[in-house]
């Protein structure tokens, strides 16, 4: 085995142990240094197994193994691959630019020695679930990225509104993640392993079985399952809730966990199971609908955010949509291929939105700026070149691979396409319109911050102290210097990557996909090359859509603001039922949370105190003082009695034999 497998996951640990347990003595600074040292450690060893991988050396091993029973072994392994590898560079990557950014924006917060161990803890975790070979340490890696996210998100423990988010992010993923480990659970008690290889291996038999007692298919019911888990970690309809909510963090995590790293665990997971997806139409329609759903729908609700992140929140919830659509069709190169590229521009955005904020003060509202080009040219040109990317701009990162996934859709014949290639196509229209109107409001047109004051009760993010009228500044070099890295690959990732990841054997033996599923071969039939793909696309509906969505959010935000208001006034309703978020929050809150309350209550009231208090424990002492009360009587101490007892008992004896003759 390579010793840089171990080098990878394990590097950022040691710098979160350090920074965690021994912050105070090493300080700020050597917290920071620890930590960024461990990442850059990773990413330069993932750039090495990278290289390897593509000269063809692959590893599937067991480092460590847990426990047997009977011939089923849990063992920790790695699997690395093409898939992993790309999983590897884009973590390491991202998280580097993410901690090395942390430093300038977290620099006068009270916790930073304990969000730097965070921060590179969650790494650590991320890295075991990609570079997993069986389902345990999948789940460990599941669990531990759920864990920290939730420290994270609740990093400022003392503000309310941060409880709130971290709670709900909990509860939420325990319900995606109580799908997944029945799910894992199907596949081990069909199989008898754990193992992928092995689990793999006999996926072919699993077709035909149904479940015990029933007609449904074993294989899915498994998968669905397996999504269900794919649906709470990456934020899908209807377990998305918990996702804007956890902008109450830091927005550094922001861009590592909720845009570029663990929202994508469940994209990446279905991918590595497309052997069983493959085997089940049902699942694959299944994750197309839900997919649809939340690429079309959440995008409505991106429009009318007023809070800088929250409409980056809601673009990422967006295109983890169209990410599941790409899965649902078979297009499992293209999901991860979007991921990929999302990645780095979605990070880029909500650093971005990261130093729009520092610069203004801690204000988040994006109604109150407005001509920050001129005093952040740097955010501001940066902020650019990722929305051009969001909203697949030809030649960027981002066009490569979303034009990609509605083409896939195009070509696929699954029952739920249809509905499927609507939801992407209108979704283009939808993103360029929220991108741009955050991207018009933010920085330029006229200034709208002069007269805000601001004191210490500051926004989302704050955890800073000023007073005074607002003056916008650029961010310091430690946060600028992140957003020119990730910008980078924002442009150009998807030109050099689009052939040899979608059209070449870049996922040969690696992802399966069955020929009746004909979006992959249909995609590849079409393309003639990056650039001619860029050209071809100047005459395509999305790129129309996308340019109407510029100049839409142009007209009603420079141009001509009176429109929006109009509008508003006209779609009140409409207005009302996205600023309710379709009322998803006030249904589980009333139905599932008030339903949990009264099922609690219930059980208290009447299972506790009236069942087991009330009937069975002093019901039977009750019973038990009655009952001697009675027999009392009868332990009189004289034997006559005794005797007249017994003669009694004699009687009934001989009474019920002759009865019973």
């Amino acid at each position: 085995m390579n010793p840089l497998y171990l080098i990878v996951p394990f590097a950022p640990l040691v710098g979160a142990i350090l920074a965690g347990f021994f912050g105070k003595q090493i300080g700020r600074t050597g917290a920071h240094t620890v930590t960024i040292a461990g990442v850059a450690i990773s990413l330069i060893a993932s750039i090495m197994v990278f290289m390897d991988v593509m000269e063809g050396n692959t590893f599937n091993g067991t480092l460590y193994e847990w426990a047997a029973v009977g011939t089923l072994v849990f063992e920790v392994g790695f699997l690395i691959d093409t898939l992993t590898a790309t999983m590897m560079l884009v973590v390491t990557s991202v998280s580097l630019m993410v901690h090395i950014y942390t430093i300038g924006y977290m620099e006068e917060d009270d916790g930073y020695q304990r969000f730097f161990s965070y921060i590179s803890l969650f790494t650590f975790s991320m890295l075991m679930l990609v570079m997993s070979n069986n389902f345990l340490q999948l789940f460990f890696g599941w669990e531990a990225v759920g864990l920290v996210s939730y420290l994270l998100i609740g990093f400022w423990y003392k503000k309310q509104s941060a409880i709130y988010a971290n709670l709900k992010a909990f509860l939420v993923n325990r319900v995606g993640d109580f799908g997944f480990i029945l799910g894992i659970g199907l596949v081990m008690a069909a199989t008898g392993s754990m193992n992928y290889a092995e689990v793999f291996a006999q996926a072919d038999s699993l077709v035909g079985q149904t479940m015990p007692g029933t007609d449904w298919p074993l294989l899915a019911v498994a998968c669905i399952c397996l999504f269900i888990g794919a649906m709470g970690k990456s934020a899908q309809f209807p377990l998305h809730v918990w996702l804007p909510d956890s902008m109450e963090g830091p927005t550094p995590i922001s861009a590592l966990i909720h845009a570029a790293t663990m929202v994508t665990a469940g994209i990446f997971m279905v991918s590595r199971m497309s052997p069983l997806f493959e085997l089940s139409n049902i699942a694959l329609n299944f994750v197309l609908v839900i997919g649809s759903i939340t690429a079309l729908f959440m995008g409505f609700l991106g429009i009318i955010q007023n809070d800088i992140k929250r409409v980056v929140a809601y673009s990422t919830l967006s295109q983890l949509g169209y990410m599941t659509v790409a899965l649902g069709v078979s297009a499992y190169p293209v999901a991860i291929f979007h991921l990929m590229t999302h990645a780095f521009f979605k990070a880029l955005l909500f650093l971005g939105a990261g130093s729009v904020i520092i610069g203004m003060h801690h204000n988040q509202d994006i109604r109150h700026m407005g001509g920050l080009w001129k005093y952040m040219p740097i955010t501001w040109i940066t902020s650019l070149l990722g929305s051009l990317a969001l909203i697949g701009t030809p030649f960027f990162s981002g066009f490569y691979s979303k034009d990609s996934i509605i083409e896939a859709v195009h070509f696929s014949n699954l029952p739920a396409a249809d509905f499927a290639y609507f939801a992407v196509v209108a979704g283009v229209f939808i993103t360029a319109f929220y991108s741009f109107r955050m991207y018009f409001l933010v920085f330029h047109g006229k200034e709208r911050f002069h007269d805000i004051q601001h004191h210490d009760d500051h926004g989302d993010d704050d955890h800073h102290a000023h007073h005074g009228p607002v003056q916008p500044h650029e961010s310091r070099w430690v946060v600028t210097l992140p957003l020119i890295l990730l910008a980078i690959p924002s442009v150009i990732i998807g030109y050099i990557a689009v052939e040899p990841m979608l059209h070449g054997t870049f996922f040969e033996g690696v992802i399966t996909i069955n020929p009746e599923h004909g979006a992959m071969a249909g995609l590849s039939s079409i393309f003639h090359g990056a650039a001619a793909m860029g050209v071809h696309s100047l005459q395509t509906a999305p790129f129309w859509l996308a340019l109407a969505g510029v100049v839409a959010a142009a007209v009603c935000y420079l141009w001509v603001p009176a429109i929006p208001a109009a509008f508003m006034k006209a779609l009140k309703p409409v207005h009302t039922l996205l600023d309710n978020k379709y009322y998803m929050d006030k249904f589980n809150e009333v139905v599932f949370a008030g339903g949990a309350r009264g099922l609690g209550e219930a059980l208290w009231k009447f299972g506790d105190r009236m069942l087991i208090d009330g009937l069975l424990v002093n019901g039977s002492a009750k019973l038990v003082g009655l009952i001697s009360g009675v027999v009392r009587f009868a332990q009189s101490g004289f034997i006559y009695h005794y005797a007249f007892a017994m003669i009694l008992g004699v009687l009934a004896m001989i009474i019920t034999f002759i009865t019973l003759k």
